[in-house]
């Protein structure tokens, strides 16, 4: 089912995108992985290349950017004439207080996370909706309940949220496949790039890496999605929990949200 089927992938250098690439590789699936960075990018593809994959191809892309998306997609008709898989995956964090950041660093989120998807799924549509292919966007458990010190980060997930269901209606009678992902959290550089209320990557992560879910996990679970055509996965207990308690105890839900956030290390609170 996924076997020689076109897949893109953004964000994939590293994190849970490696790991997609490297999933759907093993699925002997024709890969085009894009990032911002080469040489890690040709690590990657390298990694593909040796488990399965019938072609990887990279791109060096900055989804931010309307015209670098158009690129893309342009790239990998070119090379595949067709796409059946778009894996939305991009995006960068954010930890401080709403009080204390930049406006410029909340609208960086949406650029990144936001628009990059937005633009990424423009583009591809057609083709997308000529095979009756697939859109995954990866989300998080901050795209269901408002994080704080992640306000920008919660919004862009939100955003994606509304846009990507609003998608799926549009297109119940198309075919097309549109599914939603929440990790929890994950263990990827995503809050070593995350930005501090500056604008500028922190670099250390608040919390234990080595106990977080790993992103093979994910992966696995992006192609369980691929090929079962789900519309939703949430992969956490904590996750589900949040959802539910922020539906029937909203009150409630803020508290154990807000303590939560209190015992990072470093946390915004303190």
């Amino acid at each position: 089912m996924v076997k020689n089927k076109s897949v893109i992938i953004t964000g994939a250098s590293s994190g849970i995108g490696e790991a997609t690439a490297i999933a759907f590789a093993k699925q002997g699936a024709k890969l085009l992985l894009a990032a911002r960075q080469l040489d890690k990018l040709n690590v990657v593809k390298e990694t593909c290349l040796s488990n399965g994959a019938v072609s990887c191809e990279v791109l060096v892309c900055d989804v931010s950017k309307e015209e670098d998306c158009k690129k893309l997609i342009s790239f990998c008709i070119n090379k595949y004439q067709a796409i059946d898989v778009l894996i939305n995956n991009a995006g960068v964090s954010m930890r401080a207080l709403f009080n204390d950041c930049e406006i410029d660093v909340i609208k960086k989120l949406m650029d990144i996370n936001f628009w990059g998807s937005v633009y990424c799924t423009k583009f591809s549509l057609p083709y997308l909706l000529q095979y009756k292919g697939s859109i995954i966007t990866v989300s998080s458990v901050a795209g269901l309940v408002g994080l704080p010190g992640r306000t920008g980060y919660s919004a862009s997930k939100f955003a994606l949220e509304g846009f990507m269901q609003s998608l799926r209606v549009e297109n119940l009678k198309t075919g097309l496949h549109v599914g939603i992902i929440y990790p929890g959290y994950t263990a990827s550089n995503i809050r070593n790039t995350a930005l501090n209320s500056s604008g500028v990557a922190q670099k250390e992560s608040p919390l234990d890496e080595s106990k977080l879910m790993s992103p093979m996990q994910v992966a696995d679970e992006i192609i369980k999605m691929v090929k079962h055509r789900k519309r939703s996965k949430i992969l956490t207990g904590i996750g589900k929990i949040s959802k539910w308690l922020s539906i029937l105890l909203p009150a409630k839900s803020d508290k154990v949200i807000y303590n939560f956030v209190a015992k990072e290390k470093d946390s915004p609170f303190k």
